[in-house]
């Protein structure tokens, strides 16, 4: 039977030990250390934000080439900010 709560498997799951050895990390971490939360605390909250600057775009229409292209590249924005900061956990900044 182990001791581990609910949240430590969580974090095991993540990459980390639970003896406290450094398992493989993930590039964002590896490869920028010191700018890695910054990075994911940032990537998160904009893809919460960005889908509210979609609502005038969609509003109006994507009726000619600039504002299909601007709607595009929005949402490509959206979906690499939501790759990189869907593993930050708000409850870590508490």
């Amino acid at each position: 039977m182990s001791n581990q709560s609910p949240h430590d498997r969580r974090r095991t799951s993540s990459g980390e030990s639970v003896d406290g050895q450094e398992a493989t990390q993930r590039p964002l971490e590896r490869y920028l250390p010191s700018v890695a939360k910054p990075i994911r605390v940032a990537s998160f909250w904009l893809a919460i934000i960005l889908p509210f600057v979609y609502i005038p775009l969609l509003l109006t229409g994507l009726s000619n080439g600039p504002e299909t292209g601007t709607f595009l590249a929005l949402l490509g924005c959206n979906l690499g900010a939501l790759y990189v900061g869907h593993s930050y956990r708000i409850e870590d900044e508490l």
